[in-house]
């Protein structure tokens, strides 16, 4: 990391930070205790927390397999990528197609870190990893990393899992998805989550206060909002829905609606 990149993505692990404290609530052990001390502040307001989260997790992992096994996408590019987590997209989409390319990206340093857990492709793919901030879509676009890595002449599945709920809309959350989107060709697809308060009004607002008291943002999204970042492309069935619900697995037949706070959905550019 050059002096230019820490000024740019300082690492602070004095504060928390919304990809350790999702590693934390997952179990994973990258974190440090001012994520602890967040989590357990938020599973102590709702404990069905992490069991949301994993249900998040699961739907990537099923949206890839989905776009590689049914929609012949050969290439990703995910955005908020978070702590290596098994399995990450990589190994779903290489798992059914080894010659699928990836391109993560994030902007935290303890991800940079921990990104050659991303970078153990298959000899028949490729992955790489790009530090930079969604907030600014056009240095991803135009990087060297996802130019090198994916051809943008091709259908690509964009994956933003769990991300632009730490935007709020003066960030223009809607536009920076659309300004992702506009360079990818016709059949590429959108895989998105977002943070809802529909499903667990009183336990989302009580996780979304725990947030803004550690500076973090967390903007809950109705069902009408969160197919918003959808518009103007064909959603697959089942459309947007709490993600375990969106080709449910073997795994989620005992999930209840009231544990699971994120809306998903998969749709294709026409």
């Amino acid at each position: 990391m050059t002096r230019n990149d820490r000024a740019r993505f300082p690492l602070d692990t004095s504060t928390a930070h919304p990809a350790r404290v999702y590693d934390y609530l997952l179990g994973g052990k990258t974190n440090y205790p001012a994520d602890q001390d967040a989590a357990r502040a938020m599973r102590s307001v709702w404990p069905s927390l992490p069991v949301s989260m994993w249900q998040n997790r699961d739907f990537m992992a099923r949206s890839v397999a989905h776009l590689a096994r049914e929609r012949g996408i050969r290439q990703f590019l995910d955005i908020g990528t978070g702590i290596p987590t098994l399995p990450n997209l990589h190994e779903v989409a290489q798992g059914i197609a080894p010659e699928s390319r990836v391109v993560y990206v994030d902007n935290d340093p303890i991800v940079l870190a921990h990104a050659q857990a991303l970078l153990d492709s298959t000899p028949q793919g490729r992955t790489s990893f790009l530090r930079a901030d969604l907030r600014d879509p056009e240095s991803i676009i135009d990087s060297r990393e996802v130019r090198d890595t994916l051809d943008l002449s091709q259908p690509t599945a964009l994956s933003v899992i769990a991300v632009v709920h730490f935007l709020d809309d003066r960030d223009d959350p809607y536009g920076i998805v659309r300004r992702l989107m506009e360079p990818l060709p016709s059949g590429s697809f959108l895989a998105l989550t977002t943070a809802t308060a529909d499903s667990a009004p009183d336990q989302m607002t009580g996780v979304a206060r725990e947030y803004a008291r550690r500076g973090m943002t967390l903007r809950l999204r109705s069902h009408e909002r969160s197919r918003a970042f959808f518009a103007g492309l064909d959603l697959v069935d089942p459309g947007v829905v709490l993600v375990h619900h969106w080709h449910p697995g073997p795994g989620q037949a005992t999930v209840r609606d009231a544990d699971v706070a994120m809306y998903g959905g998969v749709a294709r550019k026409l």
